[in-house]
């Protein structure tokens, strides 16, 4: 997990950095708020993201539980408190959840208004759905702590499941809207017309 939030940050960091790079590069204007507010976020969390690089691999590897479907649940399983960490945790993880949600929403707006699809790479969309569904079916298959319900294991790790489960649903959506628009063009002039502009004519 803490490899791939790395990865993450940095793929995004390049992103931007290339948006802001062309944007410069073809005239345009001063950046939107959202950008810059993005730009400094993913900025200022490359640097715990990196230094928590060096801490994971000094840790001794555990041992991964597997969920046996055939157990029979032991008769001292109750919910477990959350200690400060978790909590910490938790709220970093709900925060995270509701703005990956949000993430997919600007896309499919966006597609909608347009009638196309034009310029977005599908590629992307079916990895991030794999690796979702990857993730959450991760989380779901893993045994709780010993002494741990389920409902209580699943209430500890609802964030991450909501962040990677309700993402995938959001990208079944855009996956609909790219056989909906598969021969869709964009229609509004600025879609139509050169970056640049034509260069005028003497």
């Amino acid at each position: 997990q803490v490899y791939t939030a790395i990865y993450y940050v940095l793929a995004d960091l390049a992103m931007l950095s290339l948006y802001c790079y062309y944007r410069v590069k073809n005239g345009g204007r001063a950046f939107p708020a959202p950008i810059n507010a993005a730009f400094v976020f993913l900025s200022v969390g490359s640097l715990p993201s990196l230094s928590l690089l060096g801490s994971a691999s000094t840790e001794a590897p555990g041992t991964f539980k597997g969920r046996s479907l055939l157990s029979a649940p032991g008769d001292e399983l109750g919910p477990k408190p959350f200690s400060r960490t978790e909590i910490i945790g938790f709220t970093i993880g709900s925060i995270s959840s509701v703005l990956y949600l949000c993430s997919r929403v600007p896309q499919i707006l966006t597609n909608y208004k347009r009638k196309s699809t034009s310029g977005v790479s599908y590629s992307l969309f079916a990895l991030v759905m794999l690796g979702n569904s990857l993730y959450g079916l991760s989380v779901l298959l893993k045994n709780p702590e010993p002494g741990q319900g389920q409902g209580d294991y699943i209430l500890h790790h609802l964030p991450w499941l909501v962040g990677s489960l309700g993402v995938l649903a959001l990208d079944v959506v855009i996956s609909f809207q790219f056989l909906a628009y598969r021969k869709g063009r964009p229609g509004t002039l600025e879609e139509r017309g050169a970056l640049l502009g034509e260069p005028d004519e003497s």
